[in-house]
């Protein structure tokens, strides 16, 4: 787990507007997300994880493994959340009310973190390139 306490910087995306529409997020939350360039960091503590996204603001999902718990994606949006660790890979799950699920698979290599997004009925990715600061 080479990856746990660095920091990784946005370098690029893929599909990342296509998946923001398809998920219906405002137009200028969709510009914010879109010209934003956030660091992620995950930390271990014991069986306890901290996932921090670092933009114009600092987010933290603390979390254990296979344990559902409630994430507050948005003031008015909560999904029930689950995060496996796989080795290398980190895969979060999102179950929101309206049925729909997301699923973001980080995959640390050496240096680089790439961070594929899937939601439910929509048949594309979203791919989103990190690199360690």
């Amino acid at each position: 787990m080479a990856y746990v306490g660095k920091t990784y910087k946005f370098q690029k995306d893929e599909n990342f507007r296509e998946f923001l529409s398809y998920v219906g997020v405002p137009a200028d939350k969709a510009e914010f997300l879109l010209t934003s360039k956030p660091s992620q960091k995950l930390d271990k503590d014991g069986d306890d994880y901290t996932l921090t996204t670092i933009d114009a603001s600092s987010k933290e999902i603390k979390f254990k493994e296979g344990v559902e718990f409630d994430e507050n994606v948005t003031p008015e949006i909560v999904a029930k959340t689950t995060f496996t660790v796989s080795g290398n890979v980190v895969t979060q799950v999102q179950k929101f009310q309206d049925g729909r699920s997301i699923t973001l698979q980080r995959e640390y290599n050496g240096d680089q973190l790439v961070v594929d997004i899937t939601v439910t009925g929509w048949d594309n990715v979203a791919r989103r390139y990190y690199s360690a600061v």
